[in-house]
C-alpha cells in the first residue's frame, strides 16, 4: 500500500523567544514514521510529548530544522506545492470555532470552495454530500452559533471533506466535547474512513478513540516509543503507565484480574469483548 504521509529523521524546534528569555527546546528528535493510505493511525502522548507538533509537519504548517516529511509524494519544504498539500491533507483542530468563517452552516462549509474556484453547480453537489456525509444535511440553513459542540466540529469536518481531501489530520478534535459530542464525531471519523476510503490521522489523549484505529504511534519526549495494532500496545499496560498514559477501562480491568491470579487476557480492548472474557470466567 502507498504512503500518503512519510516522515523521515525529522527534527524540529520551535525559535527561541529573546523577551522571556526561553531558549529553543528540540520538540521533535528524529522522527520517522509512515501512514499508508487508506489506514486508521491514533498518535498517543502525554502533553509536551510532540504528537501535536508532528500532526503539523503533516500539512506543513511547520517544515522540520532537519530531515523531510512528504504528504502526498511532495516535500512540504516546497512552498511552491503547500495549496497542493493542503488540498489533499486537511487538519481539523481541537476547536471548532476557530475553524467556523460564515453565519450560516452551508456557507461556512462552501468557504474554502469558492477560495479554490470550484464551479458553482460542483460547489452545491460538494457541500450538499458532506454535510450528508457527517449527519448535518438538516441544519445547512441553521446559524453555527444555535449548534452544540459536536455539531459544530462535524460542520469543520464537512468543510474539509468538501474539499475531498485523501488525508484528515485530526488535532485532539473532541478534546472540548461532551461525552455525546464525542460520540457523534468518532462515528463520522470512522464512517470517512471505512466507507469513504480517506485516510485518518488521529491525535488524541482519549484510549478508547485509540483503540478504534487500525494502528497506534505513541510518542514521549519528542520521540516514537511505541508503534502497532491497538491490541499489543494498550496489552503493555505497565509500559503506558511509565509513559504517563492510560489504557482502556475493559484493559485495565483484565489487567488488575490476572494480577490477582485470573485467567484473564490483557489483549482485550472493547466492552463487548470483556463481557465474554467475563462471562467465560465466572462459568
Amino acid at each position: 500500500m502507498e504512503n500518503i504521509i512519510l516522515a523521515e529523521n525529522v527534527e524540529f524546534s520551535y525559535p527561541a523567544d529573546p523577551e522571556s528569555g526561553e531558549e529553543a527546546a528540540l520538540i521533535l528528535k528524529d522522527v520517522s514514521m509512515t501512514i499508508k493510505k487508506g489506514e486508521f493511525v491514533a498518535v498517543l502522548g502525554h502533553n509536551g510529548s510532540g504528537k501535536s507538533t508532528i500532526a503539523k509537519h503533516m500539512n506543513a504548517i511547520l517544515i522540520p530544522n532537519k530531515g523531510k516529511v512528504y504528504s502526498n509524494g511532495i516535500d512540504t519544504a516546497d512552498e511552491a506545492r503547500i495549496f497542493d498539500i493542503r488540498q489533499h491533507i486537511g487538519m481539523v483542530f481541537q476547536n471548532p470555532d476557530n475553524q467556523i468563517v460564515a453565519t450560516i452552516v452551508e456557507e461556512d462549509v462552501a468557504f474554502a470552495l469558492e477560495n479554490m474556484g470550484v464551479p458553482q453547480e460542483e460547489m452545491r453537489k460538494r457541500v450538499d454530500d458532506a454535510l450528508k456525509s457527517v449527519n448535518m444535511y438538516e441544519y445547512r440553513e441553521h446559524s453555527p452559533s444555535q449548534l452544540s459542540g459536536g455539531q459544530k466540529q462535524r460542520v469543520a469536518i464537512a468543510g474539509i471533506i468538501a474539499m475531498r481531501p485523501d488525508c484528515i489530520v485530526m488535532d485532539e478534535p473532541t478534546a472540548m466535547l461532551d461525552p455525546i459530542g464525542r460520540k457523534e464525531v468518532m462515528k463520522t471519523i470512522r464512517k470517512l474512513n471505512k466507507d469513504y476510503g480517506i485516510t485518518i490521522v488521529l491525535i488524541t489523549h482519549y484510549m478508547d478513540e485509540a483503540a478504534l484505529a487500525d494502528r497506534i504511534i505513541v510518542m514521549d519526549s519528542g520521540k516514537i516509543v511505541m508503534e502497532g495494532i491497538p491490541k499489543d500496545i494498550f496489552s503493555q499496560v505497565e509500559k503506558m503507565k511509565l509513559l504517563g498514559l492510560d489504557v482502556p477501562q475493559v484493559t485495565e480491568l483484565m489487567y488488575m484480574l490476572k494480577n490477582d491470579g485470573f485467567s484473564a487476557d490483557t489483549h482485550i480492548i472493547s466492552e463487548e469483548e470483556c463481557a465474554d472474557a467475563l462471562y467465560k470466567l465466572l462459568a
